[in-house]
């Protein structure tokens, strides 16, 4: 193996180092994206979450992305085959230059609007699951970007290497929402959904008051809600719980417990 394709192999190790030992999403994404970068050298990168993250894409250089390129770039991706490549297609890692020529690729919209503003004349880009958001799937679309000197098939296949790897360890940072909940928090959520009040909650479960409101405000967060009646409805949508009968009240309908 020569020098370079030993330093390549370790930076690719030590993004799989990272991975393992990530406990958070937030917190693993600024340091993956730069290690990302290093590993598949490039000037910039693009990592979007599907649906939309909240916020957009998260990018290095941080702010690469204007509010008016987001707007173009939803203009005109549709015309765009890496985007469907990554959107409907394999998400495969692919090479810009697999797709289409130069010529072509400069003739887009999205170039003259977006890619060709950020430097992005070549690109390598794939797409891969990314664990759920509340119980919906989420997929990351990661594009890499250079001004000059087209990826090769060397940088393809740390890409591949990488791929299932970066898909299992956002699963497992993003399990699906019934997932995320204790089994204490799902016997509260059980009896929010068929319309009791934290006060019968907690006679049921044997538990106080405070601490099903406890239960709640940790579970809130897990389905991604703010309060009981989207805490009960998402529950009952998950195919938790018991449907509430035509009499049984809407959670909280009867006032605080």
């Amino acid at each position: 193996m020569t020098g370079c394709g030993e330093v390549g192999l370790r930076r690719t190790l030590a993004v799989a180092d990272l991975l393992i030992d990530a406990d958070d999403e937030r917190t693993l994404l600024p340091a993956l994206l730069p290690m990302l970068l290093d590993v598949l050298p490039g000037d910039s990168i693009v990592w979007s979450v599907r649906p939309d993250g909240a916020g957009g894409p998260l990018t290095v250089p941080a702010g690469l992305l204007s509010r008016e390129a987001l707007a173009a770039f939803a203009r005109d991706k549709a015309a765009d085959p890496l985007v469907a490549h990554t959107t409907t297609g394999p998400g495969t890692p692919v090479l810009r230059s697999d797709l289409q020529s130069r010529a072509e690729y400069h003739a887009l919209a999205a170039y003259a609007d977006v890619y060709g503003p950020l430097g992005a004349e070549h690109q390598l880009a794939m797409a891969f699951p990314a664990g759920w958001s509340g119980d919906e799937p989420r997929s990351v679309c990661l594009a890499v970007n250079r001004r000059r000197g087209d990826f090769g098939d060397a940088d393809r296949a740390v890409a591949e290497l990488l791929r299932p790897r970066l898909a299992r360890a956002m699963r497992r940072l993003a399990p699906p929402a019934r997932e995320r909940v204790t089994r204490r928090e799902a016997a509260v959520l059980d009896l929010l959904a068929r319309g009791l009040t934290d006060r019968q909650i907690a006679r049921r479960l044997a538990i106080s008051p405070r601490t099903v409101e406890k239960h709640l405000e940790h579970a809130y967060p897990k389905l991604g809600v703010h309060g009981r009646v989207d805490a009960a409805t998402t529950w009952l949508s998950l195919g938790n719980g018991a449907r509430r009968g035509p009499s049984a009240p809407l959670p909280g309908a009867a006032g605080p417990a």
